[in-house]
């Protein structure tokens, strides 16, 4: 993966961090179905889907934000861990390819 194509999941990766964490609190997080132990969730991810961890980020509060995706279907999910251990997943969806676009010149954040 490129430096840029790095920079690009990076910055997605916060962004989803920054609603996940706006969105939820830690019991609501433990008490909804789309979280569990991270073991478990990367093991279901893997088989049911084919999907593979693409990049990774820290997000707010040292929680750590990936996103998961398949070559073959092109599904993709985001998933983030909290401290504690436990996994959410924040978003999925179809047709993921990875992007490889220039970054705007240092001063143009256009």
């Amino acid at each position: 993966m490129t430096r840029t194509a790095k920079i690009l999941h990076l910055a997605a990766l916060t962004a989803a961090a920054a609603l996940f964490v706006l969105s939820t609190s830690s019991v609501k997080a433990q008490t909804s179905p789309n979280c569990g132990e991270r073991e478990a969730v990367i093991t279901r991810l893997a088989d049911r889907y084919g999907e593979t961890r693409q990049s990774v980020g820290l997000g707010s509060n040292n929680s750590m934000v990936e996103v998961f995706a398949s070559d073959e279907t092109g599904s993709w999910t985001i998933l983030v861990t909290t401290t504690a251990g436990m996994s959410c997943l924040v978003a999925s969806g179809q047709a993921f390819e990875e992007v490889a676009e220039a970054l705007p010149a240092k001063g143009n954040d256009a």
